[in-house]
């Protein structure tokens, strides 16, 4: 004999409106407290909210906000990223400039993007959506609802904040990868170049998290580094603006040696607050020494001092062990170049402690530590 709970969720699919809005209302809370339930039936009850999605914007908002909180189970997931007809719909409302929903369709489409057919997204055509994209493409359409979503210019009921997410997943895909990287046709830029303001956007977590974790995804193809090393992308100070604050110290020496994006920065210029997106951008850096250009390039932008600054301000250990590593890397002899034990400048501690009057928080780089450097990066990543 079923439960109350499973006679519940059969009114999911009642013919009378009243009763699907208070089956979907008195169901949530059991998205998070009996997820189970909703996989009765051969996945019945997920079928059930997919055609919710569609119904009126109360009905659809729960309907979402249980998938966003049930897709993280492998069987439902699996439903809903192969779902073809469901994929589209909701295609379809995210870039209705009127769709009231859009945010929880950004967190669902986030959440689906676990799944590798969500790849799919990168080739997906679709019908052109006049006023808001020119491209035909189901992901340029994203992405240009993201960017508008910035500043309100879209919908005025969504920031489509959460698209950061689902482009950190595709960005771990090498067509993923290509396409940020690949100037498109129907408006001449990167995709990527669309995303690296946000790495320091500070009202929106989601946008700098989300662009922390494109970089470093993108990052693992090593065959892309001198792409965003080049000009025409030129990662570096949306990297590192974020682990800078305006109230760093350094000599005018040290200045004119660091990109110009980090000269002469406001007084009330904030380093980014969550030591997780710091500690995400000490790796982005660490992924670029791969290759000598790499190294060569931090170098030449003045990484090290940024890094020994933020080593001194942010006492977290996360954030200081990947100072460390980062600083190994930067301050060690190349192949064919004579060691003086002070190539790359004054050792990390001399410089720390000259910096903090005698501080025992300097980061400390032996030889030991310097060699072996590749293999130093397997170990950590």
């Amino acid at each position: 004999m079923p439960t109350a709970l499973e006679e519940l969720v059969e009114f999911l699919h009642h013919g009378n409106t009243q009763i699907r809005q208070v089956s979907v209302e008195n169901l949530l809370p059991f998205s998070k407290t009996q997820p189970a339930i909703f996989k009765i039936n051969r996945l019945t009850p997920v079928k059930d909210l997919e055609l919710l999605v569609k119904d009126y914007a109360p009905i659809a908002k729960n309907a979402l906000t249980i998938l966003i909180n049930i897709s993280g189970d492998r069987d439902v997931l699996g439903l809903l990223a192969n779902d073809e007809a469901f994929l589209k719909s909701l295609l379809l409302r995210i870039t209705n400039v009127k769709e009231p929903n859009a945010n929880e369709i950004a967190m669902l489409l986030a959440n689906m993007a676990k799944s590798d057919s969500i790849e799919r997204l990168l080739t997906l055509k679709r019908d052109i959506v006049l006023g808001l994209s020119a491209s035909d493409i189901a992901i340029n359409q994203l992405m240009d609802c993201f960017v508008k979503g910035a500043v309100g210019s879209w919908n005025p009921k969504a920031d489509f904040d959460y698209l950061a997410y689902l482009f950190a997943d595709l960005a771990k895909y090498p067509l993923g990868a290509s396409y940020l990287t690949t100037i498109q046709s129907y408006d001449n830029v990167h995709p990527l170049s669309k995303l690296l303001p946000f790495t320091s956007l500070p009202s929106s977590l989601p946008r700098r998290l989300g662009a922390a974790t494109v970089l470093k995804n993108i990052s693992f193809s090593v065959s892309l580094h001198p792409t965003l090393l080049s000009p025409a992308l030129s990662i570096l100070p949306y990297v590192l603006l974020p682990l800078a604050s305006g109230s760093d110290n350094y000599s005018e020496g040290e200045t004119d040696q660091m990109l110009e994006e980090l000269q002469l920065l406001e007084p009330d210029k904030k380093r980014e607050p969550k030591s997780n997106i710091l500690v995400m951008h000490l790796e982005t850096l660490l992924l670029l020494t791969t290759n000598r250009e790499g190294r060569e390039k931090l170098r030449e932008a003045g990484c090290y001092f940024v890094v020994r600054e933020l080593h001194l301000a942010v006492e977290n250990e996360g954030v200081r062990e990947g100072c460390d590593r980062l600083v190994q890397v930067l301050m060690r002899d190349e192949e064919g170049e004579e060691h003086s034990g002070q190539s790359r400048g004054a050792p990390v501690s001399a410089l720390v402690t000259e910096r903090d009057g005698g501080s025992d928080k300097g980061m400390m780089v032996t030889q030991a530590d310097s060699e072996d450097e590749d293999e130093q990066i397997v170990e950590i990543f």
